[in-house]
């Protein structure tokens, strides 16, 4: 489990002292301050008021534009955000439930014209569009593409339409079919499967089954069960902590994942995905491979493939990777 992450907790669980979690700080409310133009606000002044309008906290958005709240007990809240020059703004109520880790839309303040009023981003298909815009600038070295890391903790989720644009731009990308090739090259190499023989016959359905591995964990894990269970599919780069809270995270995320809602549970989509796509190559490894064994062995192996991929995209890839925005440090 993450160590230093909101993480759900029942809302009747007693903690260890016998006080009820509802009365002890464990919510999160963080966001981003942009202006009109989706440049970020640094220093806007935010206050995190209850229904009656007093103040809970504040803070001051960060040179990143975010900003973030937490210790925060069951209820509702108000984010009302302010800066010299610019039309003030107040939101919705939040509601937030013990343990839960919310994200508000991003907020972008209008320059002020003598009366105070606001401009809020609030449509959801433009914001995920936006997502998968920037997703696809993403390369290491101009290159290899980098698509499912997100390096703005703050960064809106993406709709279900874009979560499967996402996914079939990268099974399209020419990079996608080099990797194939190349596992199929190492698979002929080392003999496996050796039902499928030798030659370019037996490399022909190597890369066959490689492909369909790959199309099927790519469709279902980051795209149809994202989409059933509102998760997000990518990976939320940390980049602050110790080198041991970053590396727990890391390889916690394989098997955690945020929702849409911005709380942090259990990642469904990425695990099933994993053995749904072991199970689905039963149907064309060959006879003498097939069975429950190839299925776990290659869920498993799947799964800590995404944990050791997830190590390098948090220590390695971030200054390797093109088109990532100067302010975009991950966790505030």
């Amino acid at each position: 489990m993450l160590p230093d992450a909101p993480q759900p907790i029942s809302a009747s669980s007693p903690s260890s002292d016998g006080k009820d979690l509802r009365q002890i700080g464990t919510g999160n409310i963080s966001g981003t301050v942009f202006d009109s133009n989706r440049d970020v606000v640094p220093g806007a002044r935010i206050e995190l008021v209850s229904p009656s309008g007093s103040v809970v906290q504040t803070k001051i958005a960060g040179s990143n534009g975010q900003f973030q709240f937490g210790d925060l007990i069951e209820g509702s809240y108000r984010l009302r955000v302010s800066e010299p020059g610019m039309k003030a703004f107040t939101s919705e109520l939040i509601p937030l439930r013990p343990g839960e880790f919310r994200i508000s839309p991003p907020i972008a303040l209008a320059v002020s014209g003598g009366e105070t009023s606001v401009v809020v981003s609030g449509d959801k298909e433009e914001l995920s569009r936006e997502q998968v815009h920037i997703a696809e600038q993403q390369r290491v070295a101009g290159v290899i593409p980098n698509f499912y890391s997100a390096y703005d903790w703050n960064a809106p989720p993406m709709l279900a339409k874009q979560k499967v644009q996402l996914s079939v731009r990268g099974l399209i990308d020419p990079v996608s079919f080099l990797a194939v090739a190349g596992i199929a090259g190492a698979e002929q190499n080392r003999g496996i499967f050796p039902a499928y023989g030798g030659g370019i016959e037996g490399y022909g359905k190597r890369y066959g089954a490689a492909m369909a591995n790959r199309v099927s964990g790519a469709l279902l894990g980051r795209a149809v069960y994202p989409a059933i269970f509102h998760q997000d599919p990518r990976y939320f780069y940390k980049g602050k902590g110790s080198i041991t809270s970053r590396t727990l995270y890391a390889i916690s995320a394989a098997v955690m994942t945020r929702s849409d809602s911005g709380r942090w549970e259990p990642n469904y989509s990425q695990v099933l995905g994993n053995f749904s796509a072991a199970a689905l190559s039963n149907l064309y490894y060959p006879e003498a491979d097939r069975g429950g064994s190839l299925v776990l062995l290659n869920g498993l192996s799947e799964t800590g493939g995404n944990a050791v991929s997830n190590l390098i995209r948090e220590f390695l890839l971030k200054p390797l990777t093109s088109h990532v925005a100067s302010n975009a440090n991950g966790q505030p």
